[in-house]
C-alpha cells in the first residue's frame, strides 16, 4: 500500500506588497485546498515559488505551520540547490514534526544517476528519520530520473525514498514498485496513472481544481462511471497554455489583490493572456466561487 496517496495540490506561496512572504495567508491557503478536497498540499514545491523565497521565510512559515490542524497533511519542498542547506532545512522541518519532503535534485550542473544517487544518499545519512518524495523535473533541473536511477534509490533507502512526483513523465508508466507512491504531475495523467496503479496526483492546478480531481478521484476508487474527468483535462489544458505560476497568481488575484504579488522573474499574466485564460474557462462552465470565497 502506499505510503503517499490520494490528490495533492502543490500550494502557491501568498506575498506582501513588499514581497516577503505572507506566513498566514499561505497556511490558510493551504489549509483550504484540502478542506476543497485535497488530500493534503506540497509546501514550498516549485508552484510556491521555493526557489526564490529566502530561507528565513520559510522557517517563519514552518513554525505557524506546525500549528495548523492539518499540519500532518503537508508535504514540505525544500527548493534548495545546496545540499547542506537542504539537510539544514530538513532539521528545522523535522525538529517541528514534519517528515515528508519534496526534493528536486540541483539544477545548473550536468550530472548523471549516479550522481544522483550519492546527493540523495548525503542527505538520508544525515537526515534518516525522513521520508522523501522524489522530483523528476528535467525542465527544472536539468535532469530526468531514470527508473534504474529510482529502483537503486528504494533498495538502498526503502524507508526514506517513498515516492516520487513524476512532472517528465517518463516514469508513472514504466515503474513498478511495492510499498512506494508514484504521483504524476498532471491532472491529465491522474486517470490512466490510477489505472496503471500510481497513487494520486501532485499539481499547480489542484490550486483551482481540487474539488474536480477529488471527485475523479474518488469515482475512479468506487467504480462509478467517468463524469468529470472531461472537464478537469479541459480545465488543466487551458492553464497548460502559460506559465502555470502565472496563470493562477493571475486567476486568484480577480477576487484578492494579494496574489498580484509575485517575485521577479516570475509576473501575473499580460492583459491580453489574462483576458484569453479567463474567456477559455468560462466556455468550460469552469467557476471556482468555494476556492475563491474568503
Amino acid at each position: 500500500m502506499s505510503k503517499i496517496k490520494g490528490i495533492f495540490a502543490a500550494s502557491m506561496s501568498v506575498l506582501n506588497q513588499d514581497l516577503t512572504l505572507n506566513v498566514t495567508k499561505t497556511v490558510e491557503h493551504a489549509e483550504k485546498l484540502i478542506d476543497q478536497g485535497c488530500h493534503g498540499t506540497a509546501i514550498f514545491g516549485s508552484t510556491g515559488q521555493a526557489q526564490l523565497i529566502p530561507i528565513s521565510e520559510k522557517i517563519n512559515l514552518f513554525n505557524q505551520l506546525a500549528s495548523s490542524k492539518y499540519n500532518e497533511k503537508f508535504i514540505i519542498g525544500t527548493g534548495l540547490n545546496s545540499l547542506g542547506e537542504t539537510i539544514n532545512l530538513m532539521k528545522v522541518a523535522r525538529s517541528l514534526n514534519f517528515k515528508k519532503f519534496l526534493i528536486m535534485p540541483p539544477a545548473f550542473y550536468k550530472y548523471g544517476d549516479e550522481d544522483v544517487i550519492n546527493f540523495y544518499s548525503k542527505i538520508v545519512e544525515t537526515v534518516p528519520d525522513s521520508e522523501i518524495v522524489l522530483y523528476n523535473f528535467e525542465k527544472l533541473c536539468g535532469y530526468k530520473f531514470s527508473v534504474e536511477c529510482i529502483e537503486e534509490l528504494v533498495k538502498r533507502f526503502p524507508d526514506q525514498i517513498v515516492g516520487v512526483k513524476d512532472s517528465s513523465y517518463n516514469i508513472f508508466e514504466n515503474l513498478k514498485l511495492d510499498n512506494f507512491s508514484i504521483m504524476p504531475g498532471s491532472e491529465l495523467k491522474l486517470l490512466k496513472g490510477l489505472e496503471l496503479g500510481c497513487s494520486g496526483i501532485i499539481t499547480a492546478t489542484c490550486n483551482v481544481t481540487a474539488e474536480l480531481s477529488r471527485k475523479v478521484y474518488d469515482d475512479f476508487l468506487a467504480g462509478e462511471k467517468q463524469t468529470f474527468n472531461q472537464k478537469l483535462c479541459d480545465v488543466r489544458s487551458v492553464f497548460e497554455k502559460y506559465n502555470l505560476i502565472s496563470g493562477l497568481h493571475t486567476y486568484y488575484l480577480k477576487k484578492n489583490e494579494l496574489y498580484k504579488n509575485i517575485l521577479p522573474p516570475l509576473s501575473t499574466l499580460n492583459s491580453k493572456d489574462e483576458k484569453d485564460l479567463i474567456q477559455n474557462l468560462e466556455k468550460l462552465n469552469f467557476t471556482t466561487k468555494s476556492i475563491m470565497a474568503a
